[in-house]
């Protein structure tokens, strides 16, 4: 195995090489591959096929070499990680900014539609909670939803953005009170 290693080891070392972006790991894995060629020599069934034999095992622990890596940089421990979380914050204040406009819905729409939106409800458990059949549910929800926003489309103009909210423009005085709400909670 020794000789049969020799004529190969320059060319794994090169390969190994051009696969790292850490030249200090080189012999490391080139250290590896041949102990781990010597453990199970006895495994290779054909002795023309070393050479391709000895290629899988270092391109296996190359790749071992990449899982076990860390793919981040350590932060100090005066970091302090951020209390809340940013996206969880801006949606529970647009929440609270849409509530005065669910409020001026029917009750037979406001209800079910903040249950499914405000408090997260599944449409089953809001036709259980009514009294109403699974598609009576859904039916419910799914009015309110186009009743709201006829509601917001009547007191302000929205700009879209990659299918999110950009920006909101005022018309009527109930909707400035709605821009003010929203803009306050935001900045």
């Amino acid at each position: 195995m020794l000789s049969e290693w020799q004529v190969h080891k320059t060319q794994l070392k090169s390969y190994i090489d051009k696969q790292l972006d850490d030249p200090s790991s080189v012999d490391d894995i080139l250290q590896e591959v041949y102990i781990k060629a010597s453990e199970n020599l006895h495994q290779l069934k054909v002795r023309g096929c070393f050479k391709s034999w000895l290629y899988r095992i270092t391109h296996n622990l190359i790749m071992d070499y990449y899982r076990h890596r860390k793919s981040y940089d350590e932060l100090p421990e005066s970091v302090v990680a951020e209390e809340k979380d940013p996206v969880e914050e801006n949606h529970n204040a647009l929440a609270t900014c849409i509530r005065p406009l669910i409020r001026e819905l029917p009750d037979k729409y406001r209800i079910p539609l903040e249950y499914a939106e405000l408090e997260g409800m599944g449409q089953q458990e809001i036709a259980d909670k009514l009294g109403l059949s699974l598609s009576g549910a859904k039916s419910r929800v799914q009015r309110g939803r186009q009743k709201l926003k006829e509601i917001m489309l009547m007191h302000c103009d929205y700009e879209l953005a990659n299918g999110s909210v950009a920006g909101c423009i005022p018309r009527t005085e109930k909707g400035k009170e709605y821009y003010e709400s929203i803009r306050k909670r935001f900045t």
